[in-house]
């Protein structure tokens, strides 16, 4: 990778996680002998292309991810809180704002994806470096269709086009930033950063995403992790 381009990781874990139906957010919820942000910072922290990350996270929850998070951990980067906001967009606009654009590239990824693998860091950023932005994305295994609003199938989908998107998801920080400032502008909500930057006309190319990089939202996708993280 040309080392003139300096890369840093937004990850965000402001969420609430009200369908783990717990008291602890998903992100402090133990995986293994670590919590869930725990096995996504380090992954980052040992990425050689990451120089520094930004941790996006609830003001309230400083303390907390200070004492079980990154005092737990030999994070050998430098870490920056930054308070989320009330949407996950605004909480990764947060994370852009807070890097002072003295970064080219931004990868940007769920702190709630721990088990994302470095080699994967590393390649979506040397793609975005050539591309412009990129994602992580596994094919569709099922039939997909698109419905109305009172359930009735509108069209089914040619399912070797579909890709089920993933973090990180990495672009150059100009493109990034102004994604989200024309979505502001237009009181868009987008599903996620990629679809921001689409919808400036910008390219996002889509590399190979990877079956063990789940997204945890519920109690059913923890013990998964666990047993990913058994193997």
């Amino acid at each position: 990778m040309d080392r003139q381009n300096r890369v840093a990781a937004v990850i965000v874990a402001a969420g609430n996680g009200v369908r783990m139906g717990t008291a602890q957010k998903k992100q402090y919820t133990m995986l293994g002998s670590r919590p869930v942000l725990a096995h996504t910072m380090s992954a980052f922290d040992n990425c050689d292309v990451i120089e520094e990350i930004f941790l996006v996270i609830a003001e309230k929850d400083y303390d907390l991810c200070q004492q079980e998070i990154i005092g737990t951990l030999e994070l050998h980067k430098p870490v920056h809180l930054v308070s989320g906001g009330g949407s996950r967009q605004e909480s990764v606009f947060n994370g852009l704002m807070a890097t002072e654009g003295r970064f080219e590239i931004l990868a940007i990824h769920d702190g709630v994806r721990p088990l994302i693998r470095i080699e994967k860091i590393t390649q979506c950023v040397k793609t975005a470096e050539k591309h412009g932005g990129c994602i992580l994305a596994l094919p569709a295994s099922d039939t997909v269709k698109t419905i109305d609003d009172e359930n009735r199938v509108v069209v089914t989908m040619k399912r070797h086009m579909i890709r089920m998107a993933q973090t990180p998801q990495a672009f150059y920080y100009n493109i990034i930033l102004g994604a989200h400032v024309a979505a502001q502008k237009e009181d868009y909500a987008g599903s996620d950063d990629a679809e921001l930057v689409e919808m400036c006309g910008e390219v996002v190319k889509v590399i190979p995403g990877d079956p063990g990089n789940i997204k945890i939202t519920t109690p059913e996708d923890l013990k998964m992790a666990e047993a990913l993280l058994g193997k």
